[in-house]
């Protein structure tokens, strides 16, 4: 018997050190933002879309408000985000929509101990849930509830909450909420590089050279 609840206590010690190490949290220094997390193979991903205002040094963002704001920053090649639509509302859900010049800033746009992934390790992360073709299934957020219809398949069984915070054009248009969310990564070959899934497909698409001044979201990937 006390053999039997020895083994029992040791199984059931291993599983929550499991559970431990695939999913938690992590505080944001920067304003003590506290974001949701998942290990995805060796991977450690924000499980939730960027939401942050400063650079890693202090520094303010430009906040775009208006679509002359969102353009104007583009033009100047200045760091801008922005809301969907401008709505703070639309931030509890989606975080905020970030253009190109915010993400490639030396200044650190990614929290201490992250940083923006790299085509490559977007690889990785498709790659060990089965390939760009299928990828989608395991990392939205499953229903309609956020996604439009069909959303077919969708599982999140990865725990990565892909969900559809849409985008915001160069000249401060915003399209796709609900329809598809599209994120910023650190381009391997010297050109701009995003990644997005939609709410009718299950493949994760790849898609460069677009312009610097679109606001996409960002996931950020533990170093």
């Amino acid at each position: 018997m006390r053999k039997e609840l020895f083994m029992t206590i040791a199984i059931f010690t291993i599983v929550l050190s499991l559970s431990a190490q695939e999913k938690g949290t992590f505080t944001d220094s920067r304003d003590n933002k506290v974001y949701k997390i998942v290990k995805i193979g060796t991977q450690i991903w924000m499980a939730e879309n960027l939401n942050v205002s400063t650079f890693r040094n202090g520094d303010p963002i430009m906040e775009a408000k208006t679509a002359e704001d969102w353009q104007t920053a583009g033009d100047e090649k200045k760091a801008a985000w922005c809301y969907y639509e401008n709505d703070p509302e639309n931030g509890k859900k989606y975080g905020k929509l970030y253009n190109f010049y915010a993400v490639t800033d030396t200044r650190g746009l990614a929290p201490k101990g992250m940083h923006i992934p790299t085509d490559k390790e977007i690889t990785i992360l498709t790659t060990y849930v089965g390939g760009e073709k299928t990828a989608g299934v395991k990392l939205k957020e499953a229903g309609t509830f956020n996604w439009k219809n069909p959303n077919a398949d969708a599982t999140n069984e990865t725990g990565f909450f892909a969900l559809p915070g849409g985008k915001n054009t160069y000249n401060g248009t915003f399209d796709g909420v609900g329809d598809y969310g599209s994120w910023w990564a650190a381009s391997d070959y010297g050109t701009t590089c995003s990644w997005g899934m939609g709410s009718n497909y299950n493949f994760v698409g790849r898609y460069y050279n677009f312009s610097e001044q679109n606001g996409f979201s960002v996931r950020c990937l533990r170093d």
